[in-house]
């Protein structure tokens, strides 16, 4: 039978059940379904060979109910709807063991027959139905042999209970093993899946970093350079004297450097992070807030907003990533707070937590690399800007950014 068959009222396997596998089975389950096979033919042959070497009065029916009982063993074992269906399973146990019972009540060798069908009851049935069948067919197992009149001994009532103990045992055994197993690959199914997960946040990430780094590169050198460059030619078109020849050459070139301006604006411009590109700052750290898993984060703005350059954008929505990725893996907070502040001659974002807090004078280990504190703090200097981190053990964190805003730009 398939091992991935569940029982019926339960989820565990019946790798002993006779009927033949939807999908292959291992070897070692593949031999206990023969052991099984073998051990059942191997009892009934027996009774019907003894009792036709020892000339029993009922020899005849004796073999005849031995081939009953084969016959109906085949028939389960090579019925699908047995393996599918719970029903058409309890209804072949039952047939089978009313042909086992005619048997045992023609021979009392038909008791050993008693020991195959307590598998085979363990695994067809829920696990309260199955102990009782054993019970039930050890009873009448013991019963039958004493009612032939057989002399009663020790053994004859602690070989079918020793039997019952040992397959109740051997079964309950196997479904825990078989529940740990599959615990296991199911862990390893998602650690796998955990790893594909984070080779291609890494690889996102990655391309987001390098998409950035062009873009702060653009803009602080060659837009930057760009400027400063039509700037100087405006004052050298100001400065030559109406008429003079190399106006229009200065005229061109300034136009040229604006164009070329513009174009760089746009590259800049393409190469935002996606989540600045359909919304403004304060949407997109709203919508972090509440993508972001654990704690429970809110989000305030406080003074009036101003359009930020992209650089600027970028720096304090990677900070307020960087640091909420940092409450949801080591704070064990409950909850966060973002808070974007706009004020006269500066803009601040403040992410602050509950969590456990940590001492941020101490040395700490950064395997793997990422977003740390040093990041950030790098990230607000190549602004102009200031980071700080305020915490202790068992008393949250605050990490506030300051941006100085840019000149020409209103409060």
């Amino acid at each position: 039978m398939d091992p991935s068959s569940s029982v019926p009222g339960s989820s565990l396997p019946r790798p002993l059940a006779p009927s033949l596998p939807s999908r292959p089975l291992t070897p070692v389950l593949r031999a206990l379904r023969l052991c099984l096979h073998a051990l059942l033919g191997g009892l009934i042959a027996l009774a019907a060979v003894k009792a036709v070497a020892d000339d029993a009065p009922h020899a005849t029916a004796v073999v005849l109910a031995a081939l009953t009982v084969a016959v109906v063993y085949a028939v389960g074992a090579l019925s699908p709807a047995v393996d599918r269906s719970p029903r058409a399973a309890a209804g072949w146990l039952a047939a089978l063991g009313l042909a086992w019972l005619i048997l045992l009540a023609l021979s009392p060798d038909g008791l050993w027959a008693a020991f195959p069908l307590y598998f085979l009851q363990l695994h067809l049935l829920p696990v309260r139905w199955g102990l009782t069948a054993v019970a039930a067919t050890a009873a009448v197992a013991i019963a039958g042999f004493v009612l032939h009149g057989q002399t009663v001994t020790p053994g004859t009532f602690i070989g079918p209970l020793l039997g019952a103990a040992v397959a109740v045992a051997t079964v309950l055994g196997y479904q825990a093993l078989y529940r740990e197993s599959e615990r296991r690959r199911e862990l390893i199914d998602e650690l796998l899946a955990a790893r594909e997960d984070l080779a291609a946040a890494e690889r996102t990430a990655g391309t987001l970093a390098e998409r950035e780094r062009l873009a702060r590169e653009i803009h602080d050198t060659l837009a930057q350079g760009l400027s400063s460059i039509q700037l100087l030619l405006r004052a050298a078109e100001r400065a030559l004297p109406a008429g003079d020849p190399a106006a229009a050459h200065v005229r061109q070139a300034r136009e040229t450097a604006q164009d070329n301006l513009a174009e760089a604006r746009r590259f800049v411009r393409a190469l935002t992070p996606p989540g600045l590109e359909h919304g403004s700052l304060a949407a997109t750290l709203e919508r972090l807030c509440a993508a972001t898993p654990g704690p429970a984060v809110r989000f305030g703005v406080s003074g009036t907003p101003v359009r930020l350059p992209t650089p600027y954008e970028v720096a304090l929505l990677r900070v307020a990533q960087s640091a909420l990725a940092n409450t949801v893996r080591h704070a064990a907070a409950t909850r966060a707070e973002i808070t974007l502040s706009f004020m006269e001659t500066s803009v601040a974002l403040d992410v602050v937590d509950d969590g456990t807090g940590f001492d941020p004078r101490a040395p700490r280990p950064r395997p793997g690399g990422g977003f740390g504190l040093p990041a950030m703090r790098s990230r607000a200097r190549s602004l102009g800007g200031t980071l700080s981190v305020e915490s202790a053990p068992g008393q949250g964190t605050a990490v506030a950014i300051t941006l100085p805003l840019p000149s020409g730009d209103p409060a």
